[in-house]
């Protein structure tokens, strides 16, 4: 193993000493696949997985553009489309218009165009760039939030508003840009904004009527983080009263970060929903002693009240802004003889966590990027061993440490296909120097305490897209990428998987091998989240958003200098050449085969 990827060794998921066969492991229960795509992340189990297989690895060569929309906005597009029957529909980052195309006429006119018009000065406190992760379907109605921290309800007949409901101040820092989820009627939002010293929380809404039916902070005492007679942490270090004051600073709590600007997956049968929690404020680790709960961690949480079950703090005292918001893929995972109902996670530290999802107990937590940060996770404990060596410091420039800010894997997701087993991976290859300097709190302003230079990692490539097997828990293969990753993945059942590279290339790989079958250059770098449908006329049909921007593409969509290596919190000194490689858009792609005649 290389170094700075040691880590507890384990026999192989599912396998028994001295039995060769190999187990694979299988999404947790979902309905069948309807042709639809009515949530970002397909379905509660989030796999992004399409059972359509018309388009496979012997017809996509043929596969051609079937129409395209201009979105009219020119940031960065993270967002994916949605599909109900025979509508679609888009959301754009800020000013988040809301689009209904429809699919039963030549060229998917738009049916209507809902303006929530939020607040222009949101984009000041916007930390990196204007983006909206795309919105909800659920009992005719489509959910999105607002950069203004607003959630809105829209008839999806009409394009009508229903309710609106303002969640955060602005004022504060706090934005949103999470695409919500529709759980037994409640419509699931969390704030963003950790780097303005926020407080971070997610909110449980009525889907009727748009009122807050709970609310639970991830800092503070337990009475407001909703930890009650329920939680049942699996490890000591989770346990104990008020925690979310205790491990901070005298009232460090109030301005501390873990906000719910990332994923949430749901398990119908144990009925628990799953979240991450954000990094703490601000970035100098220095400023705020202790393991700063709750951030940078797991919360399991009943939907219907937001009690806790169980949490589990990947990144004790975060040193770097690994966060823990990433997405949470829901399997049924071989374990040592026995199926187990485990979570899937590559976090942003480098190490994808095989986690039991009733307990919280981490069974595996692998390297899948050669990381020097850390050294492990001792899983007794739970606890990740950080490298003394790459400890930020104030007024010392820690050099070349491994992954950097926005982590191996930032927040775009990853694919599961049963089919073959694998996770598919898009993530970052980039490392960084930091320097730690006191951050000042001035309410709606920036609390970072940090300077960043971010550049290449191991290999000089920046990206990278991994196939991984969680039942074996090794690497498949790897494609490497010269940008870094910042698109989504998207498996389906005609053995493909698809991603977007951040100079506009959309491509479909082998999922068994990795081979490249198919690829076509849009006008922007991809950063959205590719979705498989079935179209009114029963074909399927592959759809992307194109138009770079987020942290990654912050150097083109907000026109920073490149020659600035500070620019975009540091990432703009890894992505310097971008602007010769790309240019600014807003559109979306929809692909087909060739209709048959």
């Amino acid at each position: 193993m290389a170094s700075g990827m040691a880590g507890p060794v384990f026999p192989a998921l599912g396998q028994e000493p001295g039995v060769p066969a190999r187990a694979i492991a299988a999404p947790a229960a979902s309905p069948p696949d309807d042709g639809n795509w009515v949530m970002a992340a397909k379905n509660y189990t989030s796999t992004r997985y399409s059972e359509l297989d018309e388009i496979d690895t012997n017809t996509v060569r043929d596969l051609q553009v079937s129409f395209t929309f201009s979105t009219g906005v020119v940031r960065g597009h993270e967002a994916a489309p949605l599909v109900v029957n025979d509508t679609m529909y888009v959301v754009t980052p800020y000013p988040n218009k809301l689009y209904a195309l429809d699919l039963t006429k030549p060229g998917a006119p738009a049916k209507w165009t809902f303006e929530p018009r939020p607040a222009a000065s949101a984009q000041g406190v916007a930390c990196c760039d204007y983006v909206n992760r795309g919105p909800a379907f659920a009992d005719g109605r489509i959910f999105i939030n607002t950069l203004d921290a607003q959630t809105v309800a829209v008839d999806a007949e009409t394009g009508r508003e229903v309710w609106r409901t303002k969640l955060g101040d602005i004022n504060k820092g706090e934005t949103m840009t999470m695409a919500p989820l529709v759980v037994k009627g409640k419509v699931l939002v969390g704030n963003a904004g950790g780097e303005f010293g926020v407080r971070g929380w997610i909110t449980a809404l009525d889907a009727g009527t748009g009122k807050i039916v709970w609310r639970a902070y991830n800092t503070g005492p337990d009475q407001d983080v909703l930890i009650g007679d329920d939680y049942k942490p699996f490890y000591d270090k989770e346990k104990g009263k008020d925690l979310g004051v205790g491990t901070w600073p005298p009232n460090a709590w109030e301005i501390g970060g873990g906000t719910v600007w990332g994923w949430i997956s749901y398990d119908p049968e144990l009925d628990l929903i799953y979240h991450g929690t954000g990094n703490p404020g601000p970035w100098n680790p220095e400023q705020r002693p202790g393991d700063n709960k709750w951030t940078g961690g797991i919360f399991a949480r009943n939907p219907d009240t937001g009690q806790a079950r169980w949490f589990y703090q990947a990144v004790p005292h975060d040193l770097y802004d690994y966060d823990g918001i990433n997405e949470l893929i829901l399997l049924d995972l071989p374990w040592q003889g026995q199926p187990r109902k485990v979570l899937i996670r590559p976090e942003r530290n480098g190490y994808l966590y095989v986690i039991d999802r009733s307990s919280g107990e981490v069974l595996a937590a692998d390297p899948y990027f050669p990381a020097n940060s850390t050294k492990g996770v001792d899983l007794k404990t739970g606890l990740i061993e950080y490298n003394e060596e790459k400890h930020p410091r104030v007024g010392k420039v820690v050099r070349d440490i491994c992954p950097t800010a926005p982590g191996a894997k930032d927040w775009n997701p990853s694919a599961f296909s049963p089919k073959t087993g694998n996770v598919y991976i898009p993530h970052n290859n980039l490392c960084m120097d930091w320097e730690s300097v006191e951050a000042n709190y001035i309410a709606g302003t920036p609390y970072v305490g940090a300077n960043v230079k971010m550049y290449a990692g191991p290999g000089g490539h920046r990206g990278t897209f991994t196939a991984w097997d969680p039942a074996q828990r090794r690497k498949v293969w790897e494609l490497k990428e010269d940008l870094p990753l910042w698109s989504g993945a998207l498996a389906t059942a005609g053995g493909l998987v698809f991603y977007g590279t951040m100079d506009g290339w959309f491509k479909a790989v082998d999922a068994g091998s990795g081979e490249l079958l198919w690829r076509f250059k849009t006008g922007s770098g991809i950063i959205g989240q590719p979705i498989s449908y079935r179209g009114p006329d029963g074909r399927q049909y592959i759809a992307i958003l194109s138009g770079v921007g987020g942290w990654a593409g912050a150097i083109v969509a907000g026109d920073l200098d490149p020659h600035d290596a500070s620019a975009a919190k540091g990432f703009v000194n890894a992505v310097s050449d971008l602007p010769q490689r790309t240019t600014k858009g807003g559109m979306l792609y929809v692909f087909a085969l060739p209709q048959r005649r």
